[in-house]
């Protein structure tokens, strides 16, 4: 990932934080949105939790063989000097070909060198049909 932006945030360095989340997680690069959060960053995940670079990436390895053509949306909602919340939707299609948005909000906590300590997520589901679909890759 190239340079973090760090605590304390502002207008502009949130706004831009959620833009490289996005643009990350889009890649649909485990390794890449990893290197994001700190070695030891602690996630809830619906029903999930984890802890650590290691399982951040081989739970975006499960996620992305089963969400096929991720696409993701997130805005900024709120911030304080180290925390960040977004509200976020994204769609994907499952291996029958039925596509889905899911939608949610996150919660955000950052270490002093700008990498995501902790990561709050709830998520809802949602079919749709494919001319339904209104986020592009």
């Amino acid at each position: 990932m190239t340079t973090l932006l760090k605590p304390p945030f502002n207008s502009e360095t949130a706004a831009q934080k959620v833009a490289l989340a996005e643009a990350a997680w889009n890649s649909r690069d485990p390794e890449r949105v990893a290197l994001a959060y700190s070695p030891d960053s602690e996630w809830r995940n619906r029903t999930e939790f984890l802890r650590g670079r290691a399982e951040i990436r081989a739970f975006l390895q499960r996620k992305w063989a089963k969400e096929l053509d991720y696409t993701l949306q997130k805005t900024l909602w709120a911030f304080t000097d180290n925390r960040i919340a977004v509200t976020f939707e994204y769609e994907w299609r499952d291996g029958c070909n039925q596509w889905h948005r899911s939608y949610g909000n996150e919660l955000w906590e950052f270490d002093d060198e700008g990498l995501m300590r902790r990561r709050i997520a709830s998520i809802n589901d949602a079919p749709i049909e494919e001319k339904e679909r209104r986020l592009c890759t």
